[in-house]
């Protein structure tokens, strides 16, 4: 996403593609843990415990936030463009349903 949709392909960009990067991973992590806990569509008809859903929530939070934080400069970051958080959204929705697909195909072929 950061290489084409923000061109961040050239060493005067490394700083963006990182932050972007490392948000992006940290958030996608964070939810495929929702995704292999249970075999039933997670958030929908298999909710977390409140200590997941706040600990999945509070590192997501956080992970947003450092890259704006007094620290985000310290640690190389640059504030991500406003369509980044959109792209966001699809890139995560999109890694989650792909799991969750890969998943339940697996356990109807009896692989796991």
């Amino acid at each position: 996403m950061m290489w084409f949709l923000f061109k961040a392909n050239a060493p005067e960009h490394a700083g963006l593609f990182q932050t972007g990067w490392f948000v992006e991973s940290l958030m996608t992590q964070t939810l495929i843990i929702h995704v292999i806990r249970t075999n039933r569509l997670p958030f929908v008809k298999s909710r977390a415990s409140g200590p997941l859903l706040a600990s999945t929530v509070l590192v997501m939070a956080v992970g947003a936030w450092l890259p704006h934080s007094p620290f985000g400069g310290a640690l190389g970051f640059v504030a991500l463009p406003s369509l980044y958080w959109g792209a966001l959204v699809l890139v995560l929705l999109t890694y989650m349903a792909t799991t969750w697909g890969v998943k339940a195909y697996m356990h109807r072929r009896g692989w796991v």
